[in-house]
C-alpha cells in the first residue's frame, strides 16, 4: 500500500487543493482522499500539480510514423490517406507491436493513462487471415501491456471502399475486412474471451463509408451484449455527407440512428459536418462525442460543432487521432480555442468542463467507469489510482493562482510539463523518463526509420 503527497491537486472545480494526501487500498484503487493535509511520514513527495490520468479516447497507433512525413505539401484529407495506405500495406505483427509500444510510451510521457485504439489492421497485406486472427490486435495489447497504460481496443468493422454499388476494397484495405459484420462478430468474440485487468474490448463501426446500415447494426447488437463501447467516425468530411445523402437520402447521423448505433454507450469521433437535426438526434440519444482538433487542424477538416453537441446533451471526450501532436492538454484547450476562431467569442466551454473531457470523460467513453467500476478519471475515494504529476515550476505553470489553477492547467500546461504518471499505484515514468523504457525517443526514431525502409 503506497501513500503519496501532493502539493497541489485538481479534486473538481475550479481551483487547485493544496496538500492532498492520496493513499493505495492496496489493489491498484484510492482509499484516501485528503486535502489540507502536513506530509505524511514516508509518502511519496508529488511536488507539482497532481491531475487525474488524461484518457485518448481515439487512437490509431500506427498513424504515428506519419508525423513530419505527410503534413507538408498540397491536398487534402484524401491525399493524405494515400500517404497512410502506403504505410499500413507494409505493417506485420511484429513491427505493429514495435510501432504501438513507442507510441504508447510517448503517450506515457505526456501523461497518458488509458487509450482507445480504433483498430482496423486485422489481416495480412493480400486480406487473408493470419494464423491467430488476432494477432494484430494482440500485438496492440501486448504493448500497451508493456508499457502500462490502459487499452480498450476497438475492433473496427470495415466492409467496403464506400457507398458505390458493385466497388470493392483494394489495396491496403483488403486487410481492414472479415468479409462481413458476422465474421467480424466470431473473430471479435475470440478476441474479447482474452481480456485481462490492463486492457478491455471494445466495438467500433468505421464509418458509414465502409459498412452499411445491417452489418453496423450487428457491430452494435455485439456491443450491447457485451456492454461494450461503441465507436463511429462520424461525418468528417463533407465528401462522407455528399456521398451518403445521393446514396441512401439520410445524413450519417441518420444511417447510424437507424442502425441502434447511436446511444450512451457510443461515442461518435470528429462529428464535424452535422446538420442541426444530426445535432439533435446525438444529444437526445446520449452519445458521446470526440474530438482530435490537432488532426482535425492538421488535415483541414473543419471545426466540430462541441459546445453545441455538450449543450444539446453529448459528453465531451479527446483523442490524439493520428498523432500529429501527442498532447491531450493541446487536444482539451484547441476544442474552445477553435471554437473561439469560428464564433469570435470566448467561453464555450470552461476549463473545468474541458480538464474533464480529457480525464472522467475520456474513461467513461472507453468503458473504464461506470455502473459496473465506479467512478475513474477522478480523484476520490475507490477510484483507480491514476494521476499524473505537473512540474508547477515550469516556465509556462510558473505563477498559477491555485484558486483559479485549472485555467492555467488547461490553457498553459503541455506534455512536456508531466514529470510522473502512475497507473493502477505502479510508477510508469518518473522525473520525466519511462520507467522500463528510458529512451523512448530512440525507440520511435528505430522504429519509424526501419517501417519506411520498407516502402
Amino acid at each position: 500500500m503506497t501513500t503519496w503527497f501532493a502539493d497541489l491537486a485538481w479534486l473538481g472545480g475550479e481551483g487547485l487543493a493544496p496538500g492532498v494526501v492520496l493513499e493505495d487500498r492496496g489493489d491498484g484503487r484510492l482509499a484516501r482522499v485528503s486535502n489540507g493535509q502536513d506530509p505524511p511520514a514516508g509518502a511519496v513527495h508529488l511536488a507539482g500539480i497532481v491531475v487525474p490520468g488524461l484518457a485518448n479516447v481515439q487512437s490509431h497507433a500506427f498513424h504515428r510514423a506519419l508525423r513530419g512525413r505527410a503534413q507538408a505539401g498540397a491536398g487534402d484529407f484524401w491525399r493524405w490517406r494515400d500517404r497512410m495506405y502506403a504505410l499500413a500495406a507494409v505493417l506485420d505483427p511484429d513491427g505493429l507491436f514495435e510501432l504501438a509500444r513507442a507510441t504508447y510510451a510517448e503517450m506515457a510521457l505526456a501523461g497518458i493513462t488509458a487509450v482507445g485504439e480504433f483498430h482496423y489492421l486485422h489481416h495480412r497485406p493480400d486480406g487473408r487471415s493470419y494464423g491467430d486472427p488476432n494477432v494484430m490486435g494482440g500485438a496492440l495489447v501486448a504493448a500497451a501491456a508493456d508499457v502500462g497504460v490502459r487499452l480498450t481496443l476497438l475492433d473496427t468493422c470495415y466492409l467496403r471502399p464506400g457507398f458505390h454499388d458493385g466497388s470493392s476494397l483494394e489495396g491496403a484495405q483488403v486487410r481492414f475486412s472479415d468479409g462481413d459484420a458476422e465474421r467480424w462478430a466470431d473473430r471479435v468474440e475470440a478476441l474479447a474471451g482474452q481480456s485481462g485487468s490492463g486492457w478491455r474490448p471494445g466495438a467500433a463501426v468505421h464509418s458509414v463509408r465502409a459498412t452499411e446500415e445491417r452489418s453496423m447494426g450487428v457491430v452494435a447488437d455485439w456491443a450491447a451484449r457485451h456492454r461494450a463501447p461503441l465507436h463511429m467516425h462520424l461525418s468528417e468530411q463533407p465528401a462522407e455527407n455528399e456521398e451518403s445523402l445521393a446514396a441512401t437520402g439520410r445524413t450519417p447521423t441518420a444511417l447510424a440512428e437507424g442502425a441502434g448505433v447511436l446511444g450512451p454507450r457510443t461515442t461518435v469521433v470528429h462529428a464535424t459536418h452535422l446538420t442541426d437535426g444530426d445535432v439533435k438526434a446525438l444529444g437526445a440519444t446520449g452519445t458521446g462525442v470526440c474530438m482530435c482538433p490537432s488532426t482535425e487542424r492538421d488535415l483541414g477538416d473543419g471545426v466540430g460543432r462541441a459546445a453545441r453537441l455538450v449543450a444539446a446533451g453529448c459528453p465531451l471526450s479527446v483523442g490524439s487521432d493520428s498523432h500529429a501532436v501527442v498532447d491531450l492538454f493541446e487536444e482539451a484547450r484547441l476544442v474552445e480555442l477553435h471554437e473561439r476562431l469560428v464564433q469570435h467569442r470566448r467561453g464555450g466551454h470552461s476549463a473545468t468542463a474541458l480538464l474533464e473531457a480529457a480525464t472522467a470523460g475520456g474513461y467513461r467513453a472507453l468503458g473504464w467507469s461506470g455502473d459496473r467500476d465506479g467512478q475513474a478519471g477522478v480523484l476520490a475515494v475507490g477510484a483507480p489510482a491514476d494521476f499524473v504529476t505537473l512540474d508547477g515550476a515550469s516556465v509556462r505553470l510558473a505563477g498559477l493562482d491555485k484558486a483559479e489553477g485549472v485555467a492555467g492547467v488547461v490553457f498553459a500546461a503541455t506534455a512536456s510539463d508531466v514529470t510522473d504518471v502512475v497507473v493502477g499505484g505502479q510508477t510508469i515514468v518518473r522525473d520525466r523518463v519511462h520507467v522500463t523504457l528510458p529512451d523512448v525517443a530512440g525507440l520511435l526514431h528505430r522504429t519509424i526509420a526501419t517501417l519506411w525502409s520498407r516502402l
